[in-house]
């Protein structure tokens, strides 16, 4: 039996980790943390969001980045203190602009893949994830921004993808306790939402009773591949493998770097903040419906009778983890101007590290090295799109060690390093 090693126990590491037993591997799954989806994978704002695809590669995204870039409380915030990778990945995802369409095309069709996966996983191993299959709800309170909307949905229906444009009061009819004034809006009834926490840990437990070890607390610290096997060495002890997938988040980069690759993912921080519905009138005021605003680039989703989740802003300042109170504050503020029955008062923020890709696209497939796989750089949609490049690059491996794969064998997606 070939033994594959696993760099990384969050959405993406254990969804890999899971489609490599099914195809009949010895996995061993590494993380520094001692538990499962401790970083990314820890409080983002929990929707598999087909309807979230379109990439940020386009020339908006850079003039409001500039516009922005003195606002503490913006969107989007770029630290103007120049490093080497810092301008090399602008450079690069300034080179992927003319590519716009086609990565958001297939961003789309490889969420929509990724959702009957993923589904496919829970159902099996029964676990419970606060899951809710109402769909999500874009929303838009500015005429131009309904028009680039409805621009998008093109590229979503070319990927795949059905929507429904709402008028102002279908939008209180889908949601009601959605207060504001908006233009118009598209619900995507396929989208889901759910707590990816729980999910990856019921996940790994799944691992763990299929077989695989899980070496939590075992930080790694070098990777290397030579005449066909690989080494991961860490606290002093070295094993020996068939095959490594890296799948390591914002360290990715140096992993592959240690393996003879150039794997260019940048850290860029997001926020969330959950809300404790501890009262009744809470509970009653908060929604039941994933929400989607495209102007303040914030996501919400509820988690069973008293979680509510808000999630968003993009902040390139390396790979820094403080929790900002500027960058808080327009989160509950957001909750306050949309859902004033909540009360704000019991509030837990967070902040994680998305690896992201120049192109927006991961990195999925193999290395120059044999042995050598990546399953990394999913940025913002790493839980919507993991069950599917999960399965590809478990597929690329079985196909690579020559092992008798379970499943059909998937076609390796590679993205542009």
């Amino acid at each position: 039996m070939s033994k594959v090693a696993v760099i990384g126990a969050g959405v993406t590491g254990l969804t890999t980790a899971y489609e490599l037993l099914d195809r009949g591997f010895d996995v061993t799954v590494f993380d520094r943390h001692r538990y499962a989806a401790m970083e990314t994978s820890f409080a983002n704002g929990g929707q598999l969001s087909a309807s979230n695809a379109e990439v940020w590669t386009q020339w908006g995204t850079i003039l409001k980045g500039l516009k922005w870039m003195l606002h503490a409380d913006a969107p989007l915030l770029v630290n103007p203190a120049p490093t080497l990778h810092k301008m090399r990945w602008m450079a690069e995802f300034l080179s992927n602009i003319p590519n716009y369409k086609r990565n958001t095309v297939e961003t789309v069709r490889l969420a929509i893949a990724a959702r009957a996966v993923l589904f496919e996983m829970a159902d099996r191993e029964g676990i419970d994830f606060d899951l809710e299959r109402r769909g999500i709800l874009h929303f838009y309170d500015h005429a131009k921004d309904l028009a680039h909307a409805r621009k998008v949905n093109l590229l979503l229906a070319e990927g795949g993808l059905s929507r429904r444009e709402l008028s102002p009061d279908e939008i209180r009819e889908v949601e009601p306790a959605l207060h504001g004034d908006f233009v118009g809006g598209f619900l995507t009834e396929s989208d889901s939402s759910g707590d990816i926490h729980k999910f990856t840990m019921g996940l790994a437990r799944a691992c763990a009773r299929r077989g695989a070890i899980l070496r939590f607390g075992a930080k790694v610290e070098d990777l290397s591949a030579e005449n066909g096997t690989v080494r991961v060495t860490g606290g002093g002890h070295e094993e020996v493998f068939d095959a490594v997938i890296v799948s390591a988040g914002v360290q990715s980069r140096d992993f592959a770097q240690q393996l003879g690759d150039r794997v260019n993912i940048y850290p860029v921080k997001g926020y969330s903040v959950t809300v404790s519905l501890d009262d009744p009138e809470s509970q009653a005021a908060a929604p039941w419906v994933s929400l989607l605003d495209d102007r303040a680039k914030i996501v919400a989703s509820r988690f069973g009778a008293n979680r509510f989740r808000i999630a968003g802003t993009a902040e390139f300042n390396g790979a820094n983890r403080d929790i900002r109170a500027d960058r808080i504050k327009p989160l509950t503020d957001w909750c306050e101007r949309y859902f004033p029955g909540i009360s704000t008062e019991n509030v837990t923020p967070w902040a994680g590290l998305r690896p992201m890709m120049p192109s927006m696209l991961p990195r999925v497939g193999r290395g120059k090295a044999q042995g050598v796989f990546y399953n990394t750089g999913h940025g913002h949609l790493g839980w919507t799109l993991s069950a599917a490049t999960a399965r590809i690059v478990a597929a690329s491996v079985a196909e690579s060690l020559d092992a008798p794969a379970k499943l059909a064998s998937g076609k390796p997606f590679v993205a542009a390093a």
